[in-house]
């Protein structure tokens, strides 16, 4: 997903490029640097649908197939439009785990409980559309740019680190549905992307990909020798490739009309204000790695826009999330040394085209669940890790900061055990007597509420931007100083 300051290898130079951002590739070789970039997007794409489907309440394998079709087709169009007329830059644009907290609090809500996962699909679509809006607004009118002074490392540290922390719970749980399945895969993506990375540089792009693609095999050949029995979470069932059709077309409101509920809105913010801000520092990135010039407030703010303009198209489409920066795509930029636009345009259109083949987002739901576990426990990790790195700008031996940070990061994870444990009633008794304005008024209020309360992205967030921009602290105290000299590098 995307990453906000870490540098890249080489840090303050710009490396000798195969090709530059404006340069144009022969065909055959743009096709297979394009497809190169939709594998390094797939892992963390697939994840999200497969991620969304018990809290959605997808049963059936043909709809988790057709929302898979749907992320891939929005992350095309997406990616064209970014390289095209948003920052310009030669940058893929994909899901963000950024919005999976807001939206299982969304899903959470009681209001839900017993709805079917189309319902809730609906609920999720107001709250994306709503919150694009505002994306695009804050984008354009370049208020993003301001509003990023307030926001430093200390607040970028809890903030990306709970998304990571919040999903703790379905790691190893998912993996131990068959321990000898879900653990193959952990070790398979440790080897990979940490003892292997420097035999072969395919190791170092696709240790996800790989990872799951094996463990996936061998439990497809254990449940063809009979080792899987009906019923175990390791066992492939290929009955929904079959049943799939050859050519999908996802639609417009294909899961029916988006319901804008402001809880829902004001909790996807969250997500919203933690995504726009990573995304920034894959601005700098991406333009230092594609030899591109360093990205002004008028890129910045094009990119922003233009990001809200996919998570408008991911909330007309359905596809229960939104579109962000990827900087698994601009480590490939730096590994390949080929940051032309052109590549990444062919790469998206690729992403479009397999999209709409219905056999292969069917094919996906066909991953074992211990496998998807497997992957859970090395990819949320790493997001609490890139959110720790943020930290390196900082002064650790302040204690003002050891304290913003800390309780910043207790705060994320309590108060939403609080609120999933106590939620505050929507009628609460002091309300008996009150008019039907007041006590709809003050149910929206609790709602809302309760609905940021139990996001923790969203609470340590709060308490580190307020006590950040309120506690007495030199910028070189709070890593300001050292982080703008990074993104100027």
């Amino acid at each position: 997903m995307a990453e906000l300051g870490i540098p890249p290898e080489g840090e303050g130079s710009r490396p000798a490029l195969n090709y530059g951002i404006d340069d144009v590739p022969p065909l055959a070789e743009s096709i297979t640097l394009g497809f190169q970039h939709y594998l390094t997007m797939f892992g963390a794409t697939v994840a999200i649908p497969l991620i969304l489907k018990d809290s959605l309440g997808i049963q059936d394998n043909l709809d988790l197939g057709m929302l898979i079709g749907t992320i891939f087709l929005v992350s095309g169009f997406a990616t064209l439009l970014q390289s095209t007329f948003g920052n310009r830059l030669p940058i893929v644009q994909g899901g963000t785990f950024a919005f999976l907290g807001p939206t299982f609090a969304i899903c959470g809500m009681a209001e839900l409980a017993d709805a079917g996962w189309q319902v809730r699909m609906q609920h999720l679509q107001g709250a994306i559309i709503a919150g694009s809006v505002v994306e695009i607004a804050m984008g354009y009118s370049g208020l993003m740019g301001r509003l990023v002074r307030f926001i430093g490392p200390v607040v970028i540290a809890p903030t990306i680190a709970l998304i990571g922390l919040a999903l703790f719970q379905i790691g190893a749980p998912t993996a131990g549905g068959n321990w000898w399945i879900g653990g193959l895969t952990i070790v398979l993506i440790i080897v990979f992307s940490q003892y292997l990375k420097h035999k072969h540089r395919y190791f170092e792009l696709f240790p996800i990909m790989l990872a799951i693609v094996l463990a996936w095999v061998v439990a497809g050949i254990c449940t063809a020798a009979g080792l899987f029995p009906e019923g175990d979470p390791a066992r492939v069932d290929l009955s929904a490739v079959a049943a799939a059709p050859w050519v999908r077309v996802p639609y417009p409101f294909q899961w029916g009309w988006p319901v804008f509920g402001v809880a829902a809105v004001v909790g996807m913010l969250a997500g919203y204000i933690a995504s726009m801000v990573e995304s920034i520092g894959d601005y700098y990135a991406c333009a230092r790695l594609a030899g591109a010039p360093i990205p002004d407030k008028r890129v910045v703010s094009r990119g922003i826009g233009m990001e809200g303009v996919g998570c408008l198209i991911a909330g007309i489409f359905g596809t229960g999330n939104g579109t962000t920066s990827y900087s698994e795509n601009i480590g490939a930029i730096g590994l390949t040394r080929v940051g032309s636009r052109r590549v990444v345009q062919i790469g998206a259109v690729l992403m479009i085209v397999l999209a709409v083949v219905g056999k292969f987002g069917a094919l996906f739901t066909t991953i074992p669940q211990p496998v998807v576990g497997g992957m859970y426990c090395a990819m949320f990790g790493m997001i609490v890790a890139v959110g720790l790195s943020n930290l390196q700008y900082v002064n650790l031996n302040s204690a003002r900061n050891l304290f913003i940070i800390g309780f910043s990061f207790f705060m994320g994870m309590s108060v939403p055990a609080y609120f999933k444990a106590t939620p505050l009633p929507l009628e609460p008794s002091w309300l008996v007597g009150a008019g039907a304005v007041v006590k709809t008024t003050a149910a929206t209020v609790i709602s809302i509420l309760n609905t940021l309360g139990t996001t923790g992205m969203a609470v340590g967030a709060i308490c580190a931007t307020v006590l950040d921009n309120t506690v007495p602290g030199t910028d070189e105290e709070r890593g300001l100083v050292a982080w703008r000299r990074e993104a100027e590098q």
